[in-house]
């Protein structure tokens, strides 16, 4: 924000807003913010206002071309009585009137510019008159009019307190709505394989006490007794397949789904590689016509809703036949957790198909196999730059018009490593809560990292409680 001739009375450092008195304020006097405003914006003025249409009026709907959604009109009056009641004239004024015309639209993406000016000043009363407008990204007016104000005589401070977090993307609180779900779904038989440290034996004893899953420990007894007494845990009442080394473990896990003795498998303190070479042995019974692919289930704070990224695990450079079964798995996962009509973004380094770069050409090819019926359920476009996909304004400003753009329910990743660097940055960096699921095979498998919180431990198997789940009334 900024403020024009007569200087305002700074807020300090401690965040406290003062208001301008009616005789430091003059004719001429101007006021303006910037704001960008995103589809969560759109999102929150809908609850907030209690629009009760399904899709809420305004709100972007399924498939629509988010960067071009119109933006409610009293949304950018709202931001117009924000300046006011924040800068000129600011806490303590009184809004008495106001004029507005809506003269041009206001959309997705936009970098809104409001401004208010006085006109005229009332001594006798106390009050101003301010002229009021909305420009938006193209430099048209969008809302214009006047404003009507009573201002104090009388210095007024309060602290510019934080709003309350009312996103959707508080990951703590998706968290326990997972968990509460799984877990009104009722435990699934997991063969937890090799726990052989104390991380991932307690995930699995963890799970348990959650109400998640019924754990059969496939492991060397002496090792798993000697890690729970290291670790004061109880191996009480827990099953246990006592088998000679990892190995051993991993082939034995595998046959006791391929039997139908367990509905999912959970990674213990195996190597990835060893599991997975287990799982995918054309004698194992565990194959399906997929390709097997890992997701992660993510929610960040700065993105409105939980997303997938997949395959930054299994898959180090799939082909484009490989990329269509992640994408199916997907797609699958995303219907599993409640996601009827999924916003895939095909992710490359750039938002046009380059001859060159061999994941543009993959992205515009997987599109195509969707206009064709080869890839069902979900909305495609790519390829798609990582900010084009989750970002709506970079979108517009890049004159893209797509129905993911800003929206994105999937991210699909070109390669293994561009998608596990992609993870760890949103964990590390940005505050992810992640859940890791493989998908493919006959039954879920558990797939997290020794580095995992018990946060995303406890995620990944509500996830696959919820694919086991699915998987009894739809085999994979």
């Amino acid at each position: 924000m900024s403020i024009a001739n007569t200087p305002l009375p700074a807020a300090d450092v401690l965040g406290v807003i003062r208001n301008r008195i009616f005789d430091e304020i003059a004719v001429g006097d101007t006021a303006c913010m910037e704001r960008t405003l995103t589809a969560e914006d759109v999102q929150l003025f809908a609850m907030l206002t209690g629009q009760t249409e399904s899709p809420p009026r305004d709100v972007p709907a399924e498939g629509a071309a988010v960067a071009h959604t119109v933006v409610p009109n009293m949304l950018g009056s709202a931001l117009i009585g924000a300046l006011l009641g924040n800068e000129l004239p600011g806490p303590g004024a009184k809004h008495v009137g106001q004029t507005l015309q809506f003269l041009a639209p206001v959309r997705v993406g936009d970098l809104l510019a409001v401004s208010v000016s006085v006109v005229s000043r009332d001594v006798n009363q106390h009050r101003v008159k301010l002229a009021c407008r909305c420009v938006n990204t193209d430099g048209a007016i969008a809302i214009s009019g006047e404003a009507d104000v009573i201002v104090p005589t009388e210095r007024v401070e309060v602290s510019r307190n934080a709003l309350p977090d009312m996103r959707d993307g508080d990951g703590e609180a998706g968290l326990q709505r997972l968990l509460a779900y799984a877990r009104s779904l009722g435990p699934i038989r997991t063969a937890v394989v090799h726990p052989c440290d104390a991380l991932s034996l307690s995930a699995a004893l963890d799970a348990r006490a959650d109400g998640l899953i019924v754990p059969r420990l496939v492991a060397p007894r002496s090792r798993l007794e000697a890690v729970a007494a290291e670790a004061g845990l109880t191996l009480n009442d827990v099953e246990i397949d006592d088998v000679p080394h990892s190995h051993a473990a991993a082939a034995r896990a595998v046959a006791l789904a391929a039997q139908d003795e367990v509905e999912a498998l959970m990674k213990g303190s195996l190597h990835t590689d060893e599991l997975m070479s287990a799982v995918l042995r054309t004698d194992a019974g565990l194959r399906t016509k997929r390709r097997a692919s890992h997701c992660f289930l993510m929610q960040t704070p700065a993105y409105p809703r939980p997303f997938i990224l997949t395959d930054a695990a299994v898959n180090i450079a799939p082909s484009l036949d490989d990329k269509a079964d992640i994408l199916r798995n997907a797609i699958d996962l995303a219907h599993t957790i409640g996601v009827t009509c999924p916003h895939v973004a095909i992710l490359a380094a750039v938002e046009t198909v380059n001859p060159r770069m061999a994941a543009t050409l993959d992205a515009a090819a997987l599109c195509k196999m969707a206009d064709r019926g080869q890839i069902t359920g979900a909305v495609l476009d790519g390829p798609l730059a990582f900010d084009n996909a989750v970002s709506a304004a970079a979108a517009r400003i890049k004159g893209i018009v797509s129905p993911v753009a800003g929206q994105a329910d999937i991210l699909v990743v070109p390669d293994l490593e561009s998608g596990n660097m992609l993870a760890k940055q949103l964990e590390y960096l940005g505050g992810a809560i992640s859940a890791g699921i493989v998908l493919g095979a006959r039954v879920p498998i558990v797939l997290t990292s020794r580095a995992d919180l018990r946060a995303s431990r406890l995620a990944s198997c509500a996830v696959a409680v919820l694919l086991a789940h699915r998987y009894r009334m739809v085999p994979p």
